[in-house]
């Protein structure tokens, strides 16, 4: 794709975009300013990594008192602002603020950008969004473990702006394509939805008539449980497991990179056969205490510290049958009710787990429901491999029409609107007619001289795709 843009159009940053008002854009507190111990049950939001969804504000609840909310009000935040993810691993993560009903902050690793009210921000939430920008960003991002897009990249996130009028016209067209997408992603979710009841349903069908036969977790494991060790990244290291490891049941052990340890080290946290590794946290409850069977005979590779490793005694429960029962709603409400959240992160330790009820039928019925169970996992995996299927269709979708509103494909253009650039010289005039301690700092050079950036687009989708 050419990097010019169609007439009226101009390349401007995110930062020449902010009100012409001190912190415009801000982070959140850091550090002992705003501790876990800080907060409440009610009093200011604070807005936090699980807030900031992909394009949609996530009502993820977090309160400080609002007597420190006093302290830390310029990190304030209201309706209308966009809030912004600088961690994780696809970045810029988006959202824009509806009406809390009461004050509200952004915490570490949030920032909060106020808009100049002569724009449309809903423009600029989904021009953050668009392949484009996504590009551009990931190539700035730093670091392995924890991505980071700091505060100063996120300022000159380059921002293609047309005419005011024509941002309404792109915008308005554009929700009536996202509108149906998102009618057709709600009836994927609920197919998605009645599988997993149906999972559950079944489950229950076959664990019902032990549930009077339980056991703890304690006295089913061959050997303690352990936690695992963390250890910096080094790519010539030993290998260790990714959280993302425990995904569908069966430890995905190629999600994996290297350790700066040696074997020796790594040894007492090998990974063997039958091993059932569980996570120790989460942002989300429903997430928190997952669990993955090592099946197979792994390679020598080890688990870190965010996952606990349980090792059944196979004489007493065998391990698939232990993987089947952990995603059961016996467990995972004893999981649910016992763990505990630290700064919204859910957690779960080795007291609790230890302390689980367990059903165990003989090994022989174990067996029986590991044979029916395997029947049930095919027709439950076939149905959301099919409904993953539909919803990377969808994803595919949305990346094609936000190119094709960012290239100026989606409406006519209207010769008698404002040219952008006069909205931007606007906006300058009023930052810089501030006194000069109050002014922007500025990150890069004027936006009227701002080179195009160096940007690759995804092919847009065909007028077919694009008409859902």
């Amino acid at each position: 794709m050419s990097e010019a843009l169609p007439d009226g159009w101009v390349w401007a940053t995110l930062e020449d975009l902010l009100a012409a008002e001190p912190r415009a854009i801000t982070d959140g507190p850091f550090g002992s300013n705003l501790k876990s111990s800080h907060y409440t049950d009610s009093g200011a939001r604070v807005l936090r990594l699980q807030n900031v969804g992909d394009g949609e504000f996530r009502d993820e609840r977090a309160y400080i008192s609002l007597e420190h909310y006093e302290n830390l009000k310029n990190h304030n935040v209201q309706a209308g602002d966009l809030i912004l993810a600088s961690l994780g691993e696809e970045l810029p993560r988006v959202a824009l603020v509806p009406d809390l009903e009461g004050p509200a902050i952004v915490k570490a690793d949030v920032i909060r950008a106020r808009l100049h009210p002569d724009l449309n921000s809903k423009w600029v939430l989904y021009a953050l969004q668009a392949p484009a920008t996504r590009a551009v960003a990931m190539s700035k991002i730093r670091g392995v473990g924890r991505p980071r897009l700091g505060l100063g990249e996120i300022r000159k996130l380059p921002i293609p702006l047309p005419p005011l009028a024509e941002q309404l016209r792109i915008v308005e067209t554009l929700e009536g394509h996202l509108s149906r997408l998102d009618a057709a992603n709600r009836y994927i979710a609920r197919v998605r939805q009645s599988t997993t009841s149906f999972d559950s349903t079944r489950r229950c069908e076959l664990l019902d008539p032990w549930l009077s036969s339980t056991r703890k977790l304690k006295t089913l494991l061959a050997s303690p449980l352990i936690n695992g060790r963390s250890v910096p990244t080094d790519d010539d290291g030993f290998p260790v497991l990714r959280l993302t490891a425990i995904k569908n049941r069966v430890l995905d052990l190629s999600a994996r990179k290297g350790g700066a340890w040696q074997r020796e080290d790594a040894t007492p946290f090998l990974v063997e056969r039958g091993d059932f590794m569980v996570s120790r946290g989460n942002g989300s409850l429903h997430l928190v205490g997952r669990g993955a069977l090592a099946v197979g005979d792994p390679d020598p590779i080890a688990f870190p510290d965010t996952m606990i490793r349980v090792r059944p005694n196979p004489y007493v429960v065998d391990p698939e049958f232990l993987a089947f029962v952990w995603d059961s709603q016996i467990v995972r409400r004893q999981i649910e009710t016992a763990a505990r959240t630290t700064a919204g992160i859910y957690k779960v330790n080795q007291r609790i787990l230890e302390a689980l009820d367990i059903p165990i039928p003989p090994l022989d019925v174990q067996a029986q429901i590991i044979e029916a169970a395997r029947d049930h996992f095919a027709v439950v995996e076939r149905l959301m491999e099919e409904t993953g299927m539909a919803q990377k269709r969808s994803e595919h979708l949305r990346r094609s029409l936000l190119a094709e509103a960012f290239t100026g494909r989606l409406v006519r253009q209207e010769s008698a609107d404002e040219p952008a650039v006069e909205v931007l010289k606007r906006i300058e005039v009023e930052h810089y007619s501030r006194p000069k301690k109050l002014r922007p700092r500025k990150s890069g050079p004027n936006k009227t001289t701002l080179p195009p950036p160096k940007i690759t687009v995804v092919p847009a989708g065909t007028q077919e795709e694009l008409a859902l």
